[in-house]
């Protein structure tokens, strides 16, 4: 009697395992996603060291939501329209095993072009004022009193950028037109993206994961994850919790 009764509540903690991931995998596919950052090419927004949640929901589903992208169907189901100034986590065209992290600046059919370091958006220069300076704690990329630059968009989006060095290959570009069902992707941290000015080019609506919400932890001066006993003096307390802007 004692062997069933070891055998049933074996069975019982089973059943909770499995119950218990399956409801992970489904928050995971259908809600939010765990991401690490791991460059610089959004400082100074998010830091290399933060890791977020990404909202699935925000922009509907793609084959790219789910476990392993199985090719189960094409375009988007549930779609909505990213805004300009999401920062948006989505899969790199040309290889779509490779998630990427930047902001959207260029919606279908807009204009985009950089001119002398500066943004502009059909036309229109978007407001570029300095706003103080940067300095990182990844060695890979010191960035040492970085000139900050803060801009605002037409609808009222405002985040900081980093400019480093003047007339750099990503200060003067063409005009790009944004194809139909298409973004254009721009890093913060301006001289140091490859983004849709280069390699990564327009972005396919089904290639979006979805939208950077909150930065949940946060460990500085290239701590790794596993690294616990570095944790206290390397947590970078005042970014927890931070709503991703």
């Amino acid at each position: 009697m004692s062997e069933e009764k070891h055998q049933s509540a074996l069975w019982e903690n089973i059943k909770v395992i499995i119950q218990a991931l399956l409801l992970a995998v489904v928050i995971r596919t259908v809600f939010f996603q765990p991401f690490t950052i791991p460059s610089g090419s959004m400082m100074p927004t998010l830091l290399v060291g933060d890791y977020i949640f990404v909202n699935k929901f925000s922009y509907g589903y793609s084959k790219y939501s789910l476990p392993f992208s199985p090719d189960l169907f094409e375009g988007r189901i549930f779609a909505s329209e990213p805004e300009r100034g999401d920062i948006a986590v989505f899969r790199f065209p040309p290889n779509p095993s490779i998630d990427y992290i930047k902001r959207v600046v260029g919606l279908p059919g807009d204009r985009i072009q950089v001119i002398d370091g500066v943004l502009n958006v059909n036309g229109k220069p978007v407001p570029k004022v300095q706003d103080g300076q940067f300095t990182s704690d990844y060695r890979m990329d010191p960035g040492t009193d970085v000139p900050v630059f803060r801009e605002t968009l037409e609808n009222g989006v405002s985040y900081d950028t980093l400019d480093q060095a003047q007339n750099t290959r990503g200060d003067n570009t063409r005009e790009f037109v944004v194809p139909a069902g298409h973004y254009f992707m721009m890093g913060d941290n301006r001289d140091n993206s490859l983004d849709s000015r280069f390699d990564v080019g327009f972005v396919p609506a089904e290639n979006l994961v979805g939208k950077a919400s909150l930065i949940f932890f946060s460990l500085g001066n290239d701590t790794s994850f596993r690294e616990v006993w570095k944790w206290p003096s390397n947590m970078r307390w005042d970014r927890l919790f931070k709503v991703v802007e």
